[in-house]
């Protein structure tokens, strides 16, 4: 598994999963595809998240509502400041990032990482880094996909690490629910008849 030659150590992580009748080929390419549009509750809970820091004044980025809703949500990660660490294509994506994530208010700007090379050597103390996958497996019985996501974090002392704490406990059920929908928003996409392209048709 590429995340855990990535990144085998961390502080919080979690998992989620579920099978899909597809192949391995459709659900890589609806993983890619898949919109903030088709994601259950996406906008509410990145909303609710970003209320604190509009309180304080903090603007929200990114573009207009249907730019957001439909441009593919891992596009979208890759614009807003996450780095692809690794492809195998119709096994897994790994993607991650670094932030301050507990802060309402912006702190200082991370150093703009643009390699795995770079993101796997920072280690500055008052930034945590992240890192997400997608993992497929076929299913031993030949029918389908089974499709995960993990998410780890790691800080690299142990005041970053506290902090990171406290902001875990509060957005940890909402980080679930949205994984959770991101995973099922996939299933319907790489489950859903395919139209008939003009090969098919002869």
């Amino acid at each position: 598994m590429s995340l855990e030659r990535f990144f085998p150590r961390y502080d919080f992580h979690e998992v989620h999963g579920l099978s899909i009748k597809a192949t391995p080929e459709r659900v890589f390419l609806a993983i890619k595809e898949v919109t903030a549009g088709e994601v259950a509750w996406l906008r509410t809970l990145f909303g609710l998240r970003a209320w604190p820091g509009r309180l304080l004044g903090r603007k929200a980025t990114g573009g207009g509502k249907d730019d957001v809703s439909r441009t593919p949500l891992f596009a979208q990660m890759l614009r807003r400041g996450f780095v692809l660490l690794d492809e195998q294509a119709n096994q897994e994506l790994v993607i991650g990032t670094i932030g301050q994530f507990w802060k309402l208010s912006p702190g200082r700007v991370a150093p703009r990482i643009a390699t795995a090379a770079e993101f796997l050597a920072f280690d500055q103390p008052g930034y945590s880094r992240a890192v997400m996958n997608f993992r497929l497996q076929e299913r031993a019985d030949g029918r389908g996909v089974l499709l995960s996501t993990e998410t780890r974090i790691l800080s690299p002392d142990a005041v970053t690490r506290r902090k990171f704490a406290r902001y875990w406990f509060l957005i940890a059920p909402g980080s679930a629910l949205i994984r959770r929908m991101w995973l099922r928003a996939i299933k319907r996409r790489a489950e859903a008849p395919r139209s008939p392209t003009a090969c098919d048709r002869g």
